[in-house]
């Protein structure tokens, strides 16, 4: 990677705002004491893993909604926003990150966000590149730890060094996650592309908010 490129994903973009003097101390003390990238790594992705709580519902048609600082607020978001919330972590602490989009089906989507949803794929669903050791790992920090356990699904571990996304099958050996579509990789929030695709996939309008855990109920 030339320095142009890796500059490119190691400053902040009008969504990705990982100067965001909240955003820069949360990220000094995840990786206080830690040197080694894949250490760094590894810490970022737990947090917003596990501390921040996966809402499919999270606000998502403006700019701001994105912005980290606002989803370590909210304490919660879906996965672009926690995405976006570590790779602006990455940046802060130095580390390049981007954005990477593709349409996943989730055959274990309850009946009642299927219903409100009227399909099971997942248009644009975000996740995130770490530069870590000169290599581009994929990570997903999507699902808690708690979510999964209620689920019976399987979390989604990073070791610092290798990739870690979606499993295919469950706990219990049926199919969960496939990713079918890739959008591409970019250095920041696609929000008018994303939302123009989901204004003709879902119905938005229609699409109740729902409270606590809701949305999981089958």
């Amino acid at each position: 990677m030339n320095q142009d490129s890796r500059l490119r994903y190691l400053e902040p973009g009008d969504i990705i705002r990982s100067n965001d003097p909240c955003v820069t101390n949360q990220a000094r003390s995840l990786v206080e004491g830690l040197t080694a990238e894949a250490d760094r790594a590894r810490a970022l992705f737990y947090f917003v893993r596990d501390q921040i709580r996966y809402n499919p519902y999270s606000p998502y048609d403006k700019p701001e909604h994105y912005w980290p600082a606002a989803t370590l607020k909210r304490g919660e978001g879906y996965c672009v926003q926690k995405s976006v919330l570590l790779a602006a972590l990455a940046r802060a602490t130095g580390m390049p990150a981007r954005l990477v989009f593709a349409d996943i089906v989730n055959h274990r989507l309850s009946e009642k966000l299927l219903e409100m949803m009227k399909t099971n794929v997942f248009v644009y669903h975000g996740y995130v590149e770490l530069l870590v050791q000169g290599r581009w790992i994929r990570v997903t920090p999507v699902f808690e730890k708690p979510l999964c356990e209620k689920l019976d699904i399987k979390p989604v571990d990073f070791d610092g060094l290798n990739e870690a996304i979606f499993h295919r099958l469950d706990n219990q050996g049926r199919v969960h996650i496939e990713y079918v579509k890739e959008h591409g990789i970019y250095a920041d929030v696609p929000l008018d592309e994303i939302m123009s695709v989901w204004r003709e996939v879902y119905p938005l309008e229609q699409m109740d908010m729902p409270s606590d855990w809701d949305w999981l109920a089958e």
